[in-house]
């Protein structure tokens, strides 16, 4: 989502080219509202735009390119623009090859990671340990509302990554999350993606990833956050409910509402719900600037925004 935000500006500026500086960042502002806006949940999609915006500004304040608008016309500082965004993209891309090397190495031989919720970071992570030749074995835990089965990988969300580490030689087992607890004495770590790393070090994932790490927690098993650098978000929750989002998580209703019962984990709603798990149940982030411990996250997004 945030490289899709990311690349969908750069766009803007090939087709609507502003003539000012100052049109540049109007333009983008608003546009990145309006991508906002169509979202239920902003938050993976407001990282990439205020990072990108922010990449921008410092483009226009570096000493060449101040230069190049003393002695030219704008239009070759908005080719400057999208060559050095499109830069931007691709360096961006790059990070999940360099997580899934630094991640890697966090998988032993004789490991069980847990994990869930389909994270393609994650995916690359075990895939990378997988071609390395390491031996382990994974915990997949699917979904309450998609049919699961220890034995078939078919019928829902992190289908991939299971078809893909199977045919690698890696035994997965897939479970439903009412056996994540009885799980946990076989496994050595749990390994999750997140769509926003806020500014405490917390992280906002998809629903139930808060359950899980504190689960985790209890039973004293290492929590890996594995996420890219462009999905740190100026964000700074209190809590589950002080997300910047609107969710139906809890439907309370009586005999009085009519209507049929919601069930979780049905709907594309369910699927978009996120939480908010704090980063005292987080062992340590990766991204593809190495291995922090979640308080080091301040210090990153100082790097990038000042």
């Amino acid at each position: 989502m945030p490289l899709a935000a990311i690349a969908s500006l750069i766009k803007l500026l090939t087709h609507s080219p502003p003539s000012t500086t100052s049109e540049t960042l109007s333009l983008l502002s608003t546009h990145s509202a309006v991508l906002k806006r169509a979202l239920r949940n902003p938050i993976a999609c407001t990282a990439g735009t205020d990072l990108f915006q922010r990449y921008i500004i410092s483009t226009l304040q570096s000493p060449t390119s101040s230069q190049a608008q003393s002695t030219t016309d704008f239009t070759a500082i908005r080719d400057g623009l999208v060559a050095s965004g499109e830069q931007f993209v691709a360096r961006a891309q790059e990070a999940r090859g360099v997580i899934a090397t630094i991640g890697g190495k966090l998988v032993q031989d004789g490991s069980t990671v847990l994990t869930a919720g389909d994270s393609r970071v994650v995916s690359a992570v075990l895939d990378a340990a997988a071609d390395r030749g390491i031996r382990f074995r994974v915990v997949y835990v699917r979904d309450s509302g998609t049919p699961s089965s220890s034995s078939d990988a078919s019928g829902g969300g992190g289908d991939g990554m299971v078809a893909r580490l199977r045919g690698k030689g890696v035994a997965v087992a897939v479970i439903g999350p009412s056996a994540t607890a009885y799980s946990l004495g076989k496994i050595t770590m749990v390994m999750v993606g997140a769509e926003g790393v806020v500014e405490n070090g917390g992280i906002v994932s998809r629903l139930g990833t808060y359950q899980l790490a504190m689960l985790a927690k209890s039973a004293r098993k290492p929590v890996y956050v594995v996420a890219e650098s462009h999905k740190f978000v100026r964000l700074y929750p209190l809590g589950q409910y002080d997300l910047p989002i609107q969710q139906t998580v809890l439907d309370f209703r009586d005999r009085t509402d009519g209507g049929e019962e919601k069930r979780s984990g049905g709907g594309k709603e369910d699927e978009e719900a996120v939480d908010y798990t704090p980063p005292e149940l987080i062992t340590a982030l990766v991204t593809e600037t190495g291995v922090h411990i979640p308080s080091a996250v301040s210090e990153e997004l100082i790097k990038i925004w000042y």
